[in-house]
């Protein structure tokens, strides 16, 4: 994947990035920090070199990144839990509707 491919990605969920700091439950920290360790897996460093397999990653942490902005909302007030959870949903129909875009644009 190019850096452009993630950049899009992180520049359009970072507003649910910033709620979903404290998301990771304290079990996985230790394994987290084992893994960290060992260095990053041979994998990550393997462009994808189609503009479909870009798509698929890109769906991948789209929804990686709805999952998280979820978590986040539901540790939040139980108040704001309805917009909170709206503003998540949209930001991924938002960055879906976009994908293609960033995808073409890492050409």
């Amino acid at each position: 994947m190019t850096h452009r491919l993630v950049l899009g990605v992180m520049l359009s969920c970072a507003a649910l990035a910033a709620q979903a700091q404290d998301t990771t439950p304290q079990q996985n920290v230790q394994l987290q920090q084992q893994e960290i360790a060992k260095g990053d897996p041979a994998r990550w460093h393997q462009e994808d070199t189609t503009a479909s397999a870009q798509m698929r990653t890109l769906r991948k942490e789209i929804g990686a990144a709805l999952a998280e902005a979820r978590l986040a909302c539901k540790k939040g007030p139980a108040s704001e839990r309805g917009g909170c959870l709206k503003e998540a949903q949209d930001t991924y129909q938002r960055d879906l509707a976009n994908a293609p875009q960033i995808v073409a644009q890492s050409h």
